[in-house]
C-alpha cells in the first residue's frame, strides 16, 4: 500500500508597519520600524526575516526646489514621466522568536549618510512631508507540522506592505548621530591636497579651509 505524503501547510504571514521613529542612542543614524507580523492564529517557532526597503518616488508630489535638487537622480522634471522610478533604499534582517498568532517586531534600519548612495541623496533633497515606502519580505518561517515535527518554509515572494516615512523622522535620526553636519566622500589624493592646503593656511577646521577655497 502506498502512503501519500502529507502536505506541509505553512502559516500565511501578513505584515503591517504601525509606526517609524528615530533611535535615540545609536552609533549611526538608525530608524526603528514598528512592525506587526500576523500568522493568522498559527503557532510560529521562529522567523528568519529579510526585508528590502524601496522608496516609491513616483507616488509623491514635489515642489520646484525639490525637483531641482533631484535632477542628479531623475534628470530634468520634464522627463520624469519616464525617469521617476522606485529606488532600492536598503536591506535589513531580523530574527523573530516564537509567537502565537501575531508578534510585534522592532525592525532596526541603519541609514547611510553617504551622498553617493541614491537613497540618501533622495531623502536629503526633500523639504518635508512623507516618503512612500514598500517593504518586501523574504526569509524562512519555522513552525510545527501536524505530526508535531519542526517544519520550515520559505516566505512567499508576494509578502510585502507599504508605509509612509516622515522626512522629519529621517532627519531626526541623522541629526542625532551627526548634528549640524554633512558627510562627503572624496578621492584620497584630493583629500591629501585639501589637507596640505589646510595646513599651509593654518586653518583650525575643515570648514575654514573650504570657506577660503569657495570664497564668499
Amino acid at each position: 500500500m502506498t502512503i501519500a505524503p502529507v502536505a506541509v501547510v505553512a502559516p500565511e504571514l501578513q505584515f503591517r508597519v504601525d509606526g517609524v521613529e528615530a533611535v535615540e542612542h545609536a552609533a549611526v543614524p538608525t530608524l526603528r520600524f514598528l512592525l506587526t507580523v500576523d500568522a493568522g492564529g498559527a503557532s510560529v517557532r521562529a522567523l528568519a526575516l529579510n526585508v528590502q526597503l524601496r522608496i516609491v518616488a513616483q507616488w509623491r508630489r514635489y515642489d520646484e526646489a525639490e525637483r531641482e535638487r533631484l535632477r542628479d537622480l531623475f534628470g530634468p522634471p520634464e522627463d520624469w514621466g519616464r525617469t521617476l522610478r522606485s529606488l532600492v533604499w536598503t536591506q535589513v534582517a531580523a530574527n523573530v522568536p516564537a509567537f502565537e498568532g501575531a508578534a510585534a517586531v522592532e525592525l532596526l534600519v541603519p541609514c547611510t549618510y553617504d551622498f553617493d548612495v541614491a537613497g540618501a541623496k533622495y531623502l536629503h533633497a526633500l523639504d518635508g512631508d512623507d516618503v512612500p515606502l514598500d517593504l518586501l519580505f523574504s526569509g524562512t518561517v519555522f513552525f510545527t507540522g501536524e505530526d508535531r515535527r519542526l517544519q520550515a518554509a520559505q516566505i512567499p515572494w508576494d509578502g510585502e506592505t507599504r508605509c509612509s516615512l516622515p522626512v522629519a523622522v529621517w532627519r531626526d535620526a541623522v541629526d542625532r548621530a551627526f548634528p549640524g553636519t554633512a558627510w562627503l566622500r572624496i578621492d584620497r589624493d584630493l583629500f591629501e591636497r585639501l589637507r596640505a592646503f589646510r595646513t599651509s593656511c593654518a586653518h583650525l577646521t575643515w570648514d575654514a579651509a573650504l570657506e577660503e577655497l569657495l570664497g564668499p
